[in-house]
């Protein structure tokens, strides 16, 4: 199985698991940056060198070369569940992608027929109820979680916990996890762990956030979209990803972790 979705510096300083709708396209910027002093034109994701990322075939044995003997600081980063999944939602089932097309071509049109879920029409330009269409979607991304039905889950609403154990499974280790709601003081704490080429001041780096402005705006605070069924919904999703990194599954308005992430817990529950 190797390394998916890990990326590593050309320099080797840092190794990094990319998880999706968890910063990913800042931090990849931060280390783009911390070797090249520039950061790279256009979306991280696309960015074919100046990184090594396991999906190019020449970065592969370096990655593995690297992670399996440990030679550098690795480390990924993790997102509350209720505001992933809406984030993913507005993003993902609601917006016009860069390509100027919906997400995955013939998704969302198989979601406003079989799950009744609207999306503000065929531009996207109506006013929709974002609540109840969100809830639906919640149904259907249950059901590709749970049953494989009617498709695999996207990696944009797949946990957390699934992303970030094939790094364990296949013989790395976490020297940090941090979460997006304290982002900065946990990447900060990843940077004063290593030595980069450039130093990277985190106070003058944008945000580089490629889903803003795919989507509408979300209407309403976090805690309104998720009823008492959304709640255990989303806990049957995401139970992993509530207790290995600390998030507070009874209140959805509450975006901030409750309590540390226990790196050795994490590892030993991963490492299963």
């Amino acid at each position: 199985m190797g390394f998916p979705g890990v990326w590593m510096t050309e320099s080797e300083s840092v190794v990094y698991r990319v998880v999706p709708k968890c910063a990913c396209s800042t931090i990849g910027q931060i280390l783009y940056y911390s070797d090249h002093g520039r950061f790279f034109d256009g979306d991280i994701h696309d960015a074919r060198d100046g990184l090594h990322k396991w999906a190019l075939d020449d970065s592969k044995p370096l990655i593995e070369a690297n992670v399996t003997a440990r030679r550098s600081v690795s480390f990924t980063c993790v997102r509350n569940p209720y505001t992933r999944i809406l984030s993913s939602f507005f993003d993902k089932i609601c917006g016009i992608q860069r390509n100027g097309r919906r997400y995955r071509n013939n998704l969302v049109p198989m979601l406003v027929q079989k799950y009744g879920v609207d999306v503000g029409g065929p531009d996207g330009d109506r006013d929709f109820d974002q609540i109840a269409s969100f809830r639906r979607f919640l149904l259907f991304a249950r059901d590709t979680i749970r049953w494989r039905k009617p498709m695999d889950p996207d990696i944009h609403w797949s946990d957390v916990t699934g992303h970030v154990a094939t790094f364990v499974a296949n013989g790395g280790r976490y020297d940090q996890i941090f979460w997006t709601e304290r982002f900065n003081d946990g990447m900060q704490a990843v940077l004063d762990a290593i030595e980069t080429p450039h130093a990277v001041d985190l106070a003058r780096v944008p945000r580089f956030n490629e889903s803003e402005g795919h989507g509408p705006k979300r209407a309403h605070p976090v805690a309104d979209y998720f009823d008492d069924l959304s709640r255990h919904l989303v806990w049957e999703m995401y139970h992993r990803d509530f207790q290995l990194f600390g998030y507070d599954a009874d209140d959805p308005g509450n975006k901030m972790p409750v309590r540390e992430i226990d790196l050795d817990e994490v590892h030993a529950h991963l490492g299963d």
